[in-house]
């Protein structure tokens, strides 16, 4: 298929000895470990899980064959039974979790395998509070394509998740190759917040309705920059944050794939999306992956507003400069 000879094989995971998996952000590259900012999650001792990913990799060994095309149907061996609607149930450290693999592009999806971007608009969708998103590149275009289009898919749905009461945050990288384009995007979803309704309620001594307090959803986006100390600077593709990830109130989805089309439509990716086993209960893995890493970056020294931005992503003069609280 004439995509995948433009599409790279974007995916960052390790199978060992069919029991032990990664899935996250990390190249194997010694700037991974000492340089670029990474989130994955490791598994240790679960061989359902392993053989389960084992299957992904299968897709991509038969791909690397010379002059392979994508099969119009993958063999009966490369299909899972678990996704969205049965995820694996596995205990993962203390308590029991629902798990499921999902995979980009769809083509490489054998039957059952959850597409990852119907993963990601699940999560969002099933967000009752919360929706908190790191990932290096945000923007609803595809980026890569000879033609590139717009690609408003992710952001219809955080748009429509904070119009439905849900506070959405969105943590952006910024590094040398960052777009100029992406700033007047991560705007755009930031102005929506003045025209967000709130939840009414008829108020008998008033005889009008008035907004339910903290009713009315929310959009915050803040800019992520790792510092570079001394001669750091002059080392390429360096001092980023690399993350690819979303925590909401209920689920965590860790991937390999920036938020931007050509990810989810021409490049090969994987993530894993948790959740606790039981929905009257919240995972503490997706608690932690929210209070321990997310909201440490969100509220550290080196987040800032959208707003500190020109739309051309130059950092304005600290007078202009918006005070975070």
């Amino acid at each position: 298929m004439e995509c995948h000879r433009r599409g790279i094989l974007h995916t960052k995971a390790w199978l060992v000895d069919d029991k032990h998996l990664y899935i996250g952000s990390a190249n194997i590259d010694w700037r991974a470990l000492t340089q670029v900012k990474e989130l994955g999650i490791a598994v240790f001792n679960c061989p359902c899980l392993a053989n389960d990913a084992n299957k992904l990799f299968d897709v991509y060994w038969q791909m690397g064959a010379p002059n392979t095309q994508v099969p119009s149907s993958w063999p009966a061996d490369l299909s899972t039974i678990y996704n969205a609607n049965n995820p694996m149930d596995v205990r993962l450290n203390t308590e029991q979790s629902a798990v499921y693999l999902t995979s980009a592009p769809p083509e490489f999806c054998p039957a059952g395998r959850e597409h990852e971007i119907d993963a990601i608009l699940r999560v969002i969708r099933t967000a009752r509070q919360f929706i908190h998103i790191s990932v290096m590149d945000y923007i609803p275009a595809l980026l890569y394509s000879e033609n590139n289009h717009y690609w408003p898919v992710i952001d219809d749905e955080l748009r429509a998740a904070a119009y439905n009461h849900i506070h959405v945050k969105l943590m952006m990288s910024r590094w040398k190759n960052t777009r100029k384009q992406l700033y007047s995007f991560l705007r755009s979803l930031a102005d929506i917040n003045a025209g967000l309704p709130c939840i009414s309620v008829f108020n008998p001594n008033t005889g009008r309705k008035q907004c339910l307090a903290n009713s009315t959803g929310s959009v915050e986006v803040r800019i992520f920059e790792v510092p570079a100390f001394g001669n750091q600077s002059q080392i390429p593709y360096s001092r980023v944050n690399h993350n690819k990830y979303m925590v909401t109130d209920n689920s965590a989805y860790i991937g390999t794939s920036n938020w931007s089309g050509d990810y989810f439509i021409s490049t090969a990716g994987i993530g894993v999306v948790i959740q606790s086993d039981n929905s009257m209960r919240v995972s503490q893995i997706v608690n932690d992956v929210n209070e321990k890493i997310f909201m440490r970056d969100w509220n550290s020294q080196y987040a800032s507003s959208i707003y500190d931005f020109d739309l051309d992503g130059n950092r304005l003069p600290p007078t202009a400069q918006t005070v975070i609280s």
